[in-house]
């Protein structure tokens, strides 16, 4: 019996609608995928990241003031930079067991980070005097006089390490957490996090020194991916504090501000029309804050304001303190106007004492020694030091080997030393008076306590009230944090 023929038209229609089991496993693969394309964008676009909307609206990266993870210890912080790494034997870190072993040859260990061996002019005991400062009695070299009489607001790290010795790489690491560039300093991830309490100056100020930029330049201070509204904002120490900052002189007031009126009504409909560009918000909010500053930014820094006394104890009449007491009070005028973190910069790497160390470190204690010490007094006296962190110090250490020809001791310096170096942190919620780790019996290594840099910044922002592993900023999927791939901890027994 025939069965006949099924039209044509009925497979088709039956292809169609008919799924098999092998049809459904293929197509839900399909579905699988979409969906977790769907997730990443979603991620990307909707994050729950705090700076992100958590709406379906436009993200909003701004300098409002942000809510801290849990109370503060500090609101602002003011971060003393000297690059080229601080002698810490012959500043901080006294060594009297260095005596018994000039002449002799380091161990292997201590010449593993050093120079060549025709370099290597063997173990170089300090020159300087230490003595106890302060009801704590904490001990600094005589090369300090100013700094040591705030002996007892100041937290010494005697066992601070990094991962490398070389200039370029250790300056990424103090300041972002990578060796790589490209990363947000910790200034930048301050300011993401917690935003700026005075809307009319930047959140993130950098003081950087006017006879030139420090080693590494701008990406001291960058915001890398992050939006730029965080990255730091340069101001002069010399002349106008921001150039082009002053609006023109032949439009009347009324006139300029019909002109933000109509440039924020233009703004709005621009980012409406773009809802999901998230680094358009950031560079509108950049420039509204540039027209705010026109007023604010120079009476933040008009020293003119500033009595004799107060300029005197900075050092603004000696040549050789003037630039860096100028900016170190800048700094403090910042931070009691709102500014939530202000760096202060020298030249070049002026710390960097390869040869001549005693000529290298009288000039470099010289030039900051009395401002950073008058910036300690002055916030003190203000009430400002209780909640305004003070931090002091560079990317690594010194060997306590010499370095250069062994026959002419005036020439000799010291090479780097990452493995063991001093920080020091006063205010913002830090015990003064204190010592916290140790390096070993020469200086060179960090043996009791050590604090790596991520350890050191996981403090710094639990200070300022934030949890390092909560602080986050979503990009290409993932959680990016100032701490990431890195074991870190909270110093507790710094903090009071």
């Amino acid at each position: 019996m025939s069965l006949g023929r099924i039209p044509l038209e009925s497979v088709r229609a039956r292809k169609r609608t008919a799924m098999g089991r092998r049809d459904f496993f293929s197509r839900i693969s399909d579905g699988l995928h979409g969906a977790g394309l769907a997730y990443l964008l979603g991620a990307d676009l909707f994050s729950p990241n705090p700076a992100l909307a958590a709406t379906g609206a436009s993200p909003a990266f701004d300098l409002a003031p942000k809510p801290a993870h849990f109370e503060p210890k500090a609101k602002a912080v003011i971060q003393l930079f000297m690059h080229g790494g601080p002698s810490q034997v012959d500043l901080f870190d006294p060594k009297p067991d260095l005596t018994k072993y000039v002449g002799k040859t380091p161990s292997r260990d201590l010449t593993a980070v050093a120079v060549s061996p025709q370099q290597n002019a063997g173990i170089l005991p300090s020159p300087y005097q230490f003595g106890r400062h302060g009801e704590s009695g904490l001990e600094f070299s005589e090369l300090l006089p100013h700094i040591s009489e705030c002996a007892d607001d100041i937290a010494l790290i005697r066992s601070m390490f990094t991962d490398t010795q070389n200039h370029e790489t250790a300056l990424n690491m103090i300041h972002s957490g990578r060796l790589l560039g490209n990363r947000p300093t910790i200034g930048s991830w301050v300011s993401y996090g917690l935003g700026t309490e005075n809307q009319n100056l930047p959140a993130y100020v950098v003081l950087d020194d006017p006879k030139g930029l420090p080693i590494g330049g701008i990406d001291n201070w960058q915001a890398a991916w992050l939006p730029p509204i965080y990255q730091g904002t340069r101001f002069r120490a010399q002349g106008t504090p921001v150039l082009n900052l002053d609006p023109r002189p032949e439009w009347p007031e009324a006139v300029l501000d019909v002109e933000r009126r109509l440039l924020r009504q233009l703004d709005q409909a621009h980012v409406r029309r773009r809802p999901h560009e998230a680094d358009l918000t950031a560079r509108i909010s950049a420039y509204e804050l540039a027209a705010r500053m026109q007023l604010a930014a120079t009476d933040a820094l008009d020293l003119e304001q500033e009595d004799e006394k107060t300029k005197e104890m900075y050092g603004l009449n000696d040549a050789l303190t003037e630039s860096y007491g100028r900016r170190c009070l800048m700094a403090r005028r910042l931070v009691e106007r709102g500014v939530r973190f202000v760096q202060l910069y020298i030249e070049q790497q002026i710390w960097d004492t390869h040869t001549k160390l005693d000529e290298g470190l009288r000039y470099s204690c010289g030039k900051t020694d009395r401002p950073s010490a008058a910036l300690l007094k002055d916030l003190k006296q203000r009430g400002l030091l209780e909640d305004t962190l003070v931090i002091w110090g560079g990317e690594f250490g010194r060997l306590p080997l010499g370095q250069g020809d062994s026959n002419n001791k005036s020439s000799l310096g010291r090479d780097h030393g990452p493995n063991g170096f001093t920080l020091w942190m006063a205010g913002g919620g830090v015990k003064g008076g204190t010592v916290y780790g140790a390096t070993d019996e020469l200086g060179n290594h960090a043996v009791e306590n050590p604090v790596s840099v991520h350890d050191f910044h996981a403090t710094v922002l639990s200070l300022l009230g934030m949890n390092f592993r909560d602080l986050v900023y979503r990009r290409h999927g993932l959680d990016e944090r100032l701490t990431d791939q890195f074991p870190a901890r909270v110093i507790e027994d710094l903090i009071a």
